[in-house]
């Protein structure tokens, strides 16, 4: 599995925890120093089935600063997707994406726990 994630962030660090007491095997991605590439996004988007939007970090301070509310809704997707893939902060986190494909974006515990077979 693919844990993609920032290490700043309360909701990732109970992620990450979760993962750990369950004895989960997976290999950990900073989302800031590797951000995921406009292909991955959009493989994990189509995996997961969400609205694109769903992939934004909305709580975000970039997401904020930039106005990102008002402007999204007039971008088409390949620029939603453009700005998704050059800043690892404009996206949601954390992600999981599972070996047999699917992807769970932001964390669930249920979900999560459903997902690993808990």
């Amino acid at each position: 599995m693919l844990f993609v994630w920032y290490p700043n962030c309360s909701t990732c660090k109970k992620a990450k925890a979760f993962l750990d007491i369950r004895g989960a095997a997976y290999t950990a991605r900073d989302i800031k120093a590797d951000r995921p590439a406009e292909a991955e996004l959009r493989a994990w988007q189509a995996a997961d089935g969400l609205p694109l939007k769903k992939l934004f970090n909305t709580s975000g301070q970039l997401y904020k600063s930039l106005a990102l509310k008002d402007k999204l809704p007039a971008m088409g997707e390949d620029e939603q997707f453009a700005l998704l893939a050059g800043d690892g902060m404009l996206v949601k986190r954390p992600i999981l994406v599972l070996d047999d494909g699917r992807v769970l974006v932001g964390f669930k515990e249920a979900e999560w726990a459903a997902a690993l077979g808990q």
